[in-house]
């Protein structure tokens, strides 16, 4: 990073521009957060505390779970403060140190849901040596897979960056420092740090994105292969929660990000970051729970302890 700059630290305009609607919207997303905490950390007790998820599939889903708390908590507490005390200023480190973070989850949530999407096409496609492939040793390396590579992602991504001149606007139209308000306030040329930032980044969502649907070609096409509806339904149950939170990740993440910088709205940019930063990782624990029928008898023990 250059030490040339100027900028101490940025403002951040926060969830809404409208002062009346301040107090609602930092309401509204305090609830929002706290449901997605709450609900994280029950998915995380409830497959800890029984013995009969101890499958690979809820071995990923308690690390989903503490993906997507962290995931949240990167950006919405620093936003709920400031809101909350009056004060929008946040200072270059932090700025620089949120970005990071915020990427690194993403980025390693984008990995461990490629991951998860081979673990069910094993399940499903090789179900006789599923239990001997996919051994604890082997979860366990996907996992750590995927959080290094975010990491390393998110060092590229925060230095290319920060290595940008700031000089003089400090305002970032967005309740949190990413990437595209902050470039748009360099007093250099970003035109050739977003056009490689976009590449690099289009290109690693890409190949996890196609390693995903690879792997549910291979689930379709077993599951047509099963004469019994039943038989159909019952296998197409034991993805069909994740597929749902792979469809709500891709979507919202990919139109944020995979788009032209000249075509970047602050306020779109906002609107669709509250789906991907804060809705997505809240929806998450209803979509693995609603039709789980495992998840539902766990979290009863959690909250329903027998007498």
């Amino acid at each position: 990073m250059k030490n040339e700059t100027t900028v101490t630290e940025f403002i951040l305009k926060g969830f809404s521009d409208m002062p009346e609607m301040k107090l609602i919207s930092t309401f509204f997303f305090l609830f929002i957060y706290l449901f997605a905490v709450l609900g994280n950390i029950s998915i995380i007790a409830a497959v800890t505390l029984d013995s009969r998820l101890n499958t690979p599939m809820y071995f990923f889903l308690k690390n989903l779970s503490f993906l997507d708390m962290c995931y949240t908590s990167v950006t919405v507490p620093k936003a709920l403060a400031n809101s909350l005390m009056g004060s929008e200023s946040i200072s270059f480190g932090e700025c620089v140190a949120q970005l990071f973070l915020f990427v690194m989850m993403c980025a390693s949530e984008c990995f461990l849901l490629t991951s998860m999407a081979y673990d069910r096409c094993l399940a499903i496609h090789r179900p006789l040596l599923y239990g001997v492939i996919m051994s604890r040793k082997l979860c366990t390396e996907l996992v750590m897979v995927a959080w290094l590579s975010g990491a390393l992602y998110a060092i590229f991504h925060t230095a290319n960056t920060f290595s940008l001149f700031f000089c003089g606007p400090n305002v970032i139209d967005h309740f949190f420092c990413d990437s595209s308000p902050i470039m748009r306030l360099s007093c250099s040329d970003s035109h050739m740090n977003e056009e490689v930032g976009f590449a690099v980044g289009g290109c690693i969502i890409l190949s996890a994105f196609t390693l995903t649907i690879i792997s549910y070609v291979l689930i379709i096409s077993t599951i047509a292969q099963i004469h019994s509806a039943s038989g159909r339904q019952k296998a197409f149950s034991t993805c069909s929660s994740h597929l749902a939170t792979v469809v709500l990740f891709y979507v919202t993440g990919s139109f944020a990000y995979l788009r032209p910088s000249f075509q970047y709205s602050p306020t779109q940019g906002r609107v669709v970051s509250v789906f991907y930063s804060v809705l997505t990782p809240s929806l998450n624990p209803l979509v693995y729970c609603l039709r789980n029928r495992d998840m539902q008898m766990a979290l009863k023990k959690v909250f329903v302890p027998s007498k």
